[in-house]
Parts: C-alpha cells; structure tokens; sequence
C-alpha cells in the first residue's frame, strides 16, 4: 500500500518529461542543489541575511518553484503537441512558471527582508525571476535527455531474435497475431513464434510503447496520428494502422504522441 502511494506521488509531482522515480529525484537533487548555490552566493540580495536563515528562505522558494514547475513543464513537455523545438517549449514553460511565481518571490521578499515593491521594480523582480527558471528548466530538460540516452546504450535485447532478412533494420512496431508477432521494420515484415508481454520486455532500450493489448509502437515509426470518436490511431512509416485502445491513451496523451 505504502509503495502505490509513493509511486502515486511520484507521478503527481514528476518534473516535465520525467516519467519515473528517478527521474522526480533527479528533480529534487537539482532543485536542492540550485538552493544551496544561491543561499552560498547570497543572491539577489539575500545576503544580508545570516546564513541559517537565508538557506531556510531559499530551500523554500526553490521547493515552490519546482512543484510549481512540474505542473507546467507536464503540460508544456507532455501534453502540448506544439512546438517540436525544445528551446521554444523551455522558453514557454519557463515563461509560464516565472509570472505567478514572481509573486511568490516578491511576497517572500517583503516577509524576509522588509523589502517594499513599487511598479517599476517589477520588470527587474519578473526578469530576474525568469532568468532563473530558465536555467533551472533547461537544466533538468538536459539531464533527464542525458539520463535517456544513457540508458539507451545497451542495444535491445529483442533485435537478436529478428529474422537475418530484417537484422540491422529498425522496429517499427510488434503486432500480436494468435501465437505469433508480426514485425514491422524498416526492411519489411516477418512473423516470430513468442508473447508480446515477452517482447516488451526485451524491448527496453528502444523509445517506444504498448498501445493496445495487441500493440506496441516505436516513437520513431509514427507517420501520423489521427483522433475521432473517442478513438484513435496511429498510421506508421510502412503504411500500418495500429489502434490506440482507451486503457493506454491518457499515458500516450501525456507523451504528446496523440
């Protein structure tokens, strides 16, 4: 019970396009990191504050914050299909989370420092702000794709039960048809005699997913993705149509696949 609960949490507080516990721990690592440094600089002005204090002033913005930053950097990172370029989606994101926080910083200036706000301090207090939450977006973006590929250096256990006809070519998707699964490569389709749970499972290393209960879908192969009544799916590089069923659609929406 305790371990579903964690794991609920984990994927309610999941910073952007992490989708696991490590990548949430990386996130808070980062975040602790960043509070340290700016309590150690003493910046923007917090300097004049002893050190206990002034660590307690920064742990508390940047826990916000990253809270705060993992609602909009899921939607900017794992719902929104626009734009492709992460540099405009960091920009977005980072946009989106420094204008209501900048209230936050502001509040939490007058409450440590006796600080007094008049309107011409806010561009400087929304610009610094932004700086900020720029860097500290980009910089989780950069070690979670970083984490990715990593992780991806061990080439699938799977690709050494391809056929020799399709060896050196790519999945495209694994299509369970009674006891056998089709497979849709970039150098044509073959049937092996195996499970698809099996095959999932030695698929690890490939950025892909099960779709349906007879699915399961490389990221890479998706030619098109089309949605209606309540339905959707996906049309592949070879021309296949692979349905996305109910049960796996919310996860492929988070994606931004559909």
């Amino acid at each position: 019970m305790a371990h579903r609960q964690m794991n609920r949490l984990f994927r309610f507080l999941r910073w952007g396009p992490y989708e696991d516990a490590a990548g949430w721990l990386r996130g808070l690592v980062i975040t602790l990191s960043a509070a340290v440094f700016m309590s150690v600089v003493g910046a923007f002005g917090s300097a004049r504050m002893s050190m206990v204090p002034r660590i307690a002033y920064w742990l508390g913005l940047m826990l916000v914050g990253w809270i705060w930053g993992a609602f909009v950097s899921r939607y900017f990172f794992r719902v929104l299909r626009w734009p492709r370029q992460t540099w405009l989606r960091i920009a977005m994101a980072s946009l989106a989370l420094s204008i209501p926080y900048s209230v936050v910083v502001g509040y939490a200036s007058v409450l440590a420092f006796g600080s007094h706000f008049e309107l011409a301090d806010i561009p400087e207090l929304v610009g610094s702000v932004t700086t900020v939450s720029v860097a500290m977006v980009a910089i989780n973006v950069l070690v979670d794709r970083q984490s990715v590929t990593s992780a991806s250096t061990e080439p699938a256990k799977f690709l050494e039960r391809l056929p020799l006809k399709l060896r050196g070519g790519e999945v495209w998707a694994v299509e369970a048809e009674d006891h056998y699964l089709r497979l849709h490569t970039s150098k044509g389709q073959d049937l092996i005699l195996m499970r698809l749970a099996d095959a999932i499972s030695e698929l690890e290393g490939i950025e892909g997913a099960q779709v349906h209960r007879s699915w399961w879908v490389a990221r890479d192969a998706i030619a098109d993705a089309k949605r209606g009544d309540g339905r959707a799916t996906l049309t592949l590089k070879d021309g296949a149509e692979a349905p996305v069923s109910r049960t796996y659609a919310r996860l492929l929406r988070e994606r931004g696949w559909i």
